[in-house]
C-alpha cells in the first residue's frame, strides 16, 4: 500500500472541525472593537450602538436552542458547516453597514445565530473526533481543543479587526474572516460525521445530574462575565487616557483577555488532574482578583491597570471554560452531548449581560464600587461551589 493511501486514513480530522469553530468565533467578535468607530463615522447614538451589540445575543439564543437538538438529531457536520456558511453571509451583511444601518443589525443577528449553532454542535464534534475510532487522545482532550480554538477565534478576530479599522476603511476589517471561513469550509468538506444514533423518544441529556446543578451551573455565567468586563467595560473606564486610540485599545484588550485564556488552559489540564473542581475554583478566584484590578483601573484611570486586569480575567475565563466543557463531556451521554452543550453555553452567555448591568448601575453608583462588588460575588461563588461539592462528597 502506498504512503498516499495510508495518510488520509491516519491523519487526525479534528483540526479541520476545530478551525470551523475558530472561524465562527472570529466572525462573532470582529464587530465588537469597531463599535466606537461606527459611532463616530456613521453618527450612531449610544443607544443604537448598544442595540447592535445586544442583537448578537438575540440571535445566539435561538442558535443554541436549535443547534444543540439539531446536531443530536441530524448530525454535527451538517449543523456546523451550515452555521459557518451563515457566518460568512452575516459578514457580507456587515459589509453593507455603511449603506444602511439595518444591515448591521441583520449581520449581528445572523452572526449570533451562527455562533450559537457552532457552540452547541462544534464542541461535540471536536470532542468525538478526538477519541476512538478517529483519534486516541486522553479523556478531556477534545473539550480542551474546542476551547483553545474558540478562544483563538474570539481573540484574533477582535484584534485583527481593530488594527485594520484603526488605519483602514471599516469594510477592509471584515475581509480576513471571509478568507478564513472559506478555507475552513473547504478543508472540512471530508470530515466524517460522528453523532451517535439517536433512539426515538430518548431525550437523556444529563441536565438533572447533581454535578451539573451544583458545580457547572454556578460557574457558567462567569465564563463570559469575565471577558465581557475585560473588553467592553474596562476600556470605557480608562478612555480619557487613550488619546484617540480607543479602537486599537479595544482590540488589544480583547486579545489580552482571550490570549491569556488560551495560554492558561494547559495549566487547567494539570489542575484538573489533581482535583476535578480545582480549575473552577482557581478560575473564579482569578476573576475576583481581576475585578479588583479593574477597580484600581477605574480609580486611577490607568490603561496599564486595565490591561493587567484583562490578563487576570482572561486566565479566569480560560480555567472556567475548560472546566465547564470537560465536565459536560463527562456528564452527558453521547446522544445528548450537543443538547447539554447548548444548555451550558446558554448559561455562560448570561455573563455577556455584564456590560449592560454595569451601565445601569453607573446611574446609581460609581464604577469602582460596581467592580469591587463583582469581585466579592466571584469569590463568594467559588466558596459556595466548593462548599456544595464538599457537602455532596461527604
Amino acid at each position: 500500500m502506498t504512503e498516499s493511501a495510508v495518510l488520509p486514513a491516519t491523519r487526525p480530522m479534528w483540526p479541520r472541525a476545530a478551525w470551523l469553530i475558530t472561524a465562527a468565533g472570529w466572525g462573532a467578535n470582529q464587530f465588537s472593537p469597531m463599535l466606537g468607530a461606527y459611532r463616530r463615522e456613521l453618527g450612531l447614538s449610544a443607544a443604537t450602538v448598544t442595540g447592535l451589540f445586544a442583537i448578537y445575543v438575540l440571535g445566539l439564543v435561538p442558535g443554541l436552542l436549535l443547534g444543540g437538538p439539531g446536531a443530536d438529531r441530524y448530525g454535527r457536520r451538517a449543523v456546523v458547516l451550515g452555521a459557518v456558511a451563515l457566518s460568512v453571509l452575516a459578514t457580507g451583511a456587515l459589509l453593507l453597514g455603511e449603506v444602511g444601518v439595518p444591515w448591521l443589525g441583520v449581520g449581528r443577528f445572523a452572526s449570533g445565530f451562527a455562533m450559537g449553532a457552532v457552540l452547541a454542535a462544534g464542541s461535540a464534534w471536536v470532542k468525538e473526533l478526538s477519541h476512538p475510532p478517529h483519534d486516541d487522545a486522553p479523556e478531556g482532550t477534545g473539550a480542551r481543543r474546542a476551547s483553545l480554538f474558540l478562544s483563538a477565534g474570539f481573540g484574533l478576530g477582535g484584534l485583527v479587526a481593530a488594527l485594520i479599522a484603526q488605519w483602514a476603511p471599516l469594510d477592509v476589517a471584515y475581509l480576513p474572516h471571509l478568507v478564513l471561513s472559506t478555507v475552513a469550509l473547504v478543508a472540512a468538506v471530508r470530515v466524517p460525521e460522528t453523532a451517535p444514533r439517536v433512539v426515538p423518544g430518548k431525550r437523556v441529556t444529563g441536565i438533572r445530574d447533581p454535578r451539573f446543578r451544583r458545580m457547572v451551573v454556578p460557574v457558567a455565567p462567569w465564563v463570559f462575565a469575565a471577558p465581557a468586563t475585560g473588553f467592553a467595560v474596562l476600556p470605557s473606564v480608562v478612555e480619557r487616557r487613550l488619546g484617540g486610540a480607543e479602537t486599537v485599545f479595544a482590540g488589544v484588550a480583547i486579545a489580552v483577555v482571550l490570549g491569556a485564556g488560551l495560554l492558561i488552559q494547559p495549566v487547567g489540564r494539570r489542575l484538573a488532574a489533581r482535583a476535578v473542581l480545582l480549575p473552577a475554583l482557581i478560575g473564579l478566584a482569578a476573576i475576583g482578583f481581576g475585578m479588583l484590578l479593574g477597580t484600581a483601573a477605574a480609580v486611577t484611570g490607568g490603561p496599564a491597570f486595565a490591561l493587567l486586569a484583562d490578563a487576570v480575567l482572561g486566565c479566569g475565563y480560560g480555567l472556567c471554560v475548560t472546566f465547564g466543557l470537560t465536565e459536560i463531556a463527562r456528564i452527558a451521554p453521547p446522544e445528548g452531548l450537543a443538547r447539554l452543550s447548548a444548555v451550558w453555553w446558554a448559561l455562560t452567555y448570561i455573563g455577556f449581560c455584564a456590560p449592560y448591568v454595569f451601565a445601569l448601575l453607573t446611574k446609581v453608583t460609581t464604577p469602582p464600587v460596581i467592580l469591587g462588588a463583582a469581585a466579592v460575588l466571584a469569590f463568594l461563588t467559588g466558596a459556595g461551589v466548593a462548599l456544595r461539592h464538599r457537602t455532596a462528597s461527604s
